[in-house]
């Protein structure tokens, strides 16, 4: 999944199982949604969910799970421990992967909506949806809870941003509800080598945003903590024999994993204490993982334009994430937990004796277009391999931030060409799909044709990202000619040599599926384009050859 939205919606029934199945079951019916936890509570009486999936899925599938609670939850009737003031009491939007806030800011909206008018439900926007800033809170607006909502309705400050201002019996039964757009919150606990719940409380009100001290008198001033968009507690957990500092983190861009846990473990060193490790409760992104791995490979001098797995281990060992329980990312990355879930495979996760063994096939696909992006994927590893034996060497010091830079371009590069792998055999298939169409009257020979011109384009697009992608390759390997360490030179002429392997089979590629093609002048076109491409590419090849020649020869 390119795209990836999760959706939080908290429902006002956490006894009667029969009731959260059935909402669970109308939210997972939606194709392109992963359900990764349900959560009920008995004391609270409320359950919250937590699903995944591209935007739309995800939009649709709450306006689901919402319509579903309104028919089956009846607030007359509802008590618990937590606020709450409707069936589905909150549902907040989060971007986790390719959106943007405004893309779940317009999600909210949308589904608040289509709740407000199809389902007759008050509607309250809350965080970055909101429309007033005295309604981004969510404790302001849920004030008075479901018992307040008839004075609230009438309070033109508390007119619902969609749906009915009016008490009646509908809104009687479902309540309010409060949908929002809100920044992904870490349920994170940094694990102390002490029982003593009080020392994990005064690390916690130092760290926090918000503290509280008190004044002689006795009475409490609030005063600002260390770490913003973070909210923390100390507590003992039998179960790990040992006092935690239990931790919030509302916005892991402004305050990262790796800032929390060094300023724990620098107020625990102030009291004698020693941070033995700590525990993601639920699920992370992989972008929050990553950033920690980045800067502790960094604060150790070690190049972090590394796989993606490597960067992902750094950061388990460096949090001491296996401390108290193990960390597989498989279940606790929210990606890795997707692509788990989807089960899919491409040819890119085969086996290298597998992949070849289907590439020797009678079979037209995968075809040339896989191989010239694999060729692409190994010239972008080559590229950062030199990088990485080139930093870190005290000899090349003057380039290191260079080495850094190009090592990351090149994995980026190594991971768009591995996807083109598959998109190639996908662009193909498509292709034969759309040959396949039936043309016994003339409206199904145009319908056909159409596609099969529709399909052709897109099997020249994909090599022609190849074509482009291998320009890169070549930018990077003429700079590690000139500043990569000697020793490695060699390998760069090699990715230099693989690049252009890779931009001379998605030249072929291009030009075989031109002739397919109707439209001259986006033949012309892209004629004109492939042969000026791959004639810089060349030109460029030569010349990074040359240089590194020169060094074998010295």
């Amino acid at each position: 999944m390119d795209k990836i939205v999760e959706c939080v919606p908290n429902f006002s029934e956490g006894r009667d199982m029969k009731v959260i199945e059935e909402i669970v079951n109308a939210i997972k019916e939606v194709e392109n949604v992963y359900v990764l936890d349900v959560d009920p509570g008995k004391a609270t009486n409320r359950t919250v969910v937590t699903f995944v999936g591209t935007p739309e899925a995800v939009k649709e599938a709450a306006f689901r799970g919402i319509k579903k609670a309104a028919e089956l939850i009846d607030m007359r009737y509802h008590h618990g421990e937590h606020p709450r003031m409707g069936a589905t009491d909150v549902c907040p939007f989060v971007p986790v992967k390719g959106v943007t806030m405004e893309d779940c800011v317009r999600i909210a909206e949308e589904v608040g909506k289509r709740v407000g008018e199809e389902l007759g439900i008050p509607v309250y926007l809350y965080e970055y949806a909101a429309k007033e800033d005295y309604r981004r809170n969510l404790a302001d607006i849920r004030a008075g809870e479901y018992e307040g909502l008839p004075e609230k309705l009438k309070d033109e400050k508390w007119k619902p941003d969609f749906g009915p201002a009016e008490w009646n019996e509908n809104i009687a039964k479902t309540g309010a509800t409060v949908i929002g757009a809100r920044d992904f919150l870490i349920a994170y606990n940094v694990n102390l080598n002490t029982k003593d719940k009080e020392l994990a409380n005064k690390i916690a009100k130092v760290i926090r945003e918000k503290g509280y001290k008190k004044k002689e008198n006795g009475s409490k001033v609030q005063v600002p903590g260390k770490l913003k968009y973070v909210k923390a507690i100390g507590w003992y957990i039998d179960e790990y024999e040992r006092a935690q500092i239990s931790i919030n983190l509302t916005n892991f861009h402004k305050t990262p994993l790796w800032k929390v846990f060094e300023t724990c473990e620098d107020e625990a060193r102030e009291l004698g204490l020693r941070v033995t490790g700590s525990e993601i409760v639920g699920l992370v992104p992989l972008e929050a993982m990553l950033d920690v791995g980045r800067h502790f490979l960094r604060k150790m001098e070690k190049s972090d334009a590394v796989p993606e797995k490597d960067i992902v281990q750094e950061a388990i060992l460096s949090l001491g994430l296996n401390d108290v329980a193990p960390f597989d990312p498989s279940e606790k990355i929210i990606e890795y937990k997707i692509e788990k879930l989807e089960g899919k495979k491409g040819l890119v996760d085969m086996e290298i004796k597998d992949f070849m063994d289907e590439l020797s096939r009678d079979s037209p696909a995968p075809g040339g277009g896989s191989v010239a992006a694999i060729n692409g994927a190994l010239g972008a590893s080559l590229a950062s391999m030199v990088a990485n034996l080139t930093y870190g060497k005290k000899k090349y010091k003057d380039v290191w931030g260079d080495m850094l830079r190009i090592g990351n371009e090149a994995q980026i590069l190594k991971y768009k060409f591995l996807k083109l792998v598959d998109e190639d055999t996908k662009a193909f298939n498509e292709f034969m799909v759309a040959l396949k169409l039936p043309k016994k009257t003339e409206e199904e020979k145009r319908i056909r044709e159409e596609k099969i011109q529709e399909a052709t384009k897109n099997a020249i697009e994909v090599p022609m990202q190849t074509l482009k992608l291998s320009k890169d390759i070549m930018e990077l390997a003429d700079e590690l000619a000139d500043k990569g360490n000697v020793n490695a030179i060699s390998d760069a002429g090699v990715a230099a040599l693989s690049g252009y392997t890779a931009a001379y089979s998605a030249y072929l590629n291009v030009m075989i599926n031109l002739g397919g093609l109707n439209d001259s002048d986006y033949k012309e076109k892209t004629a004109k384009e492939v042969e000026e491409l791959l004639n810089e590419i060349a030109k460029k090849k030569d010349e990074i050859l040359e240089k590194v020649m020169a060094k074998l020869k010295a």
